[in-house]
């Protein structure tokens, strides 16, 4: 199929390289001169792992181009819009701009039959508002709300075998087009079982916030539980072991540590938030407000623990393992390590950064820290080591000799990543968050 996707970024770029490398032919197009020309070339403008070489083949096959031209939209059959939902800047809602000028300027290139398929995460009622747009702008035309459910590190995966479809689309004939089109789209998912589910645009928008709000909830109180822990004695990660054998439960996002960071989690259970209240059902999702509460209050516990650890944070030498909000990605946007480490330097700690992938983006945003190219670099003459993204590269260092590199040995595993024995074995002073 001809398709064409409207925004480049994270989300964009993966889902146009997939697309193509499932066989369509596909135009992604953004505003952003500096992000098409290194896409044109195969580079990725962050860090995913597999999205390099499928950009690269997907080029190379001529199924894939990048432009900042809307008009190479004409030529598409489908549409998708996976631009950003930011948080405003003066509230929690979220900033619709840009996806309102995503659609306003596609369907100036759209014609009777298309399907323009929104990806973006949005507020529940905008895919109604916008369905009234295009049904008035051209005729003929239908939309679709199709949302995403990507974990960075795994996009490419994701969208290539995604473990669910999620169609909302109005009732009617022209509904069931869009389904059997989308059906076309993702041909090789439908044909291998993957569910479908079809409905209408609120639940299809719904899914995807319910689904973030499900997950952050389900951290948040496993680090409520870790407050509990720290204040009894008890071990928060065995007590997450036991209960996560409960079916009901599961063991997945049970792990208590810095919290969630990222693009997504907290934007999205604030604009959620935001929206139930605009609704007037504000009590409803009363609770994820204590969620949030609960996620940054652990950000202040690892520096309270690096403050019992070092006593004046003044002058203290500070070596923080890992900057991006997760592994396996250079995503600084609300990462906990990332703002651990500043609220350390704001408190004249001296800090010393490392992070596989996320060294550049970092530096950007923080300059007060100081960067170091290796975890062996970071730590060394280190007053006390802070891991707080769970690198394969961090998680797998030897404590003997990385205690012969530091000036007192003690290490904060704000992801209780690490085995505590192990490192106590070595000499080292461990601490855990709820153990």
């Amino acid at each position: 199929m001809r398709i064409s996707v409207i925004g480049c970024g994270y989300l964009g770029a993966v889902h146009a390289a997939s697309m193509a490398h499932l066989g369509h032919e596909v135009v992604g197009i953004d505003v952003d001169e500096r992000k098409i020309a290194l896409l044109s070339s195969g580079q990725a403008p962050f860090f995913e792992p597999g999205l390099p070489d499928v950009l690269a083949s997907s080029i190379a096959s001529g199924r894939l181009r990048f432009t900042t031209d809307f008009a190479a939209a004409a030529d598409a059959d489908v549409h998708f819009v996976a631009v950003g939902t930011p948080q405003v800047a003066d509230g929690d809602a979220a900033d619709m701009r840009y996806v309102d000028a995503a659609f306003s300027t596609l369907l100036k290139h759209a014609k009777p039959g298309d399907v323009l398929v929104g990806k973006s995460t949005v507020p529940v009622g905008t895919a109604a508002r916008l369905a009234e747009q295009v049904e008035s702008t051209v005729p003929g035309a239908t939309l679709a709300w199709n949302p995403e459910f990507l974990r960075e590190g795994f996009a490419v995966k994701d969208t290539i075998a995604p473990d669910r479809l999620v169609y909302g689309v109005p009732a009617g004939e022209a509904g069931e087009r869009a389904a059997r089109i989308l059906d076309e789209v993702y041909a090789s998912a439908v044909a291998t079982g993957t569910p479908v589910i079809v409905t209408d645009y609120a639940t299809a928008e719904l899914v995807k916030v319910s689904a973030n709000a499900f997950l952050a909830t389900k951290i948040s109180f496993i680090n409520a539980m870790a407050e509990i822990a720290e204040a009894t004695g008890a071990d928060v990660t065995q007590l997450a072991d036991a209960i996560g054998h409960d079916a009901r439960i599961g063991r997945r996002f049970l792990n208590a540590g810095v919290g969630f960071g990222g693009g997504c989690l907290p934007k999205d259970i604030r604009a959620f938030s935001a929206r139930a209240r605009e609704l007037g059902k504000g009590e409803a999702l009363a609770f994820l407000t204590e969620v949030d509460k609960i996620n940054l209050r652990r950000r202040e516990r690892v520096v309270e623990l690096v403050r019992e650890e070092v006593g004046d944070l003044e002058g203290a030498r500070v070596a923080m393992l890992g900057l991006a909000f997760k592994p396996h990605s250079d995503d600084i946007r609300d990462s906990p390590a990332l703002d651990v480490a500043m609220r350390l330097a704001e408190a004249r700690a001296v800090v010393t950064a490392t992070d596989p992938e996320a060294l550049e983006s970092a530096a950007g945003k923080a300059p007060q820290l100081t960067y170091a190219a290796s975890a062996e670099e970071a730590v060394r003459d280190a007053d006390v080591v802070v891991l707080l993204t769970e690198w394969p590269q961090f998680t797998g260092l030897d404590p003997a000799a990385i205690g012969e590199l530091v000036a007192r040995r003690s290490i904060i595993d704000g992801r209780n990543c690490l085995d505590p024995a192990a490192w106590r074995d070595a000499g080292w002073t461990y601490r855990g968050l709820g153990r």
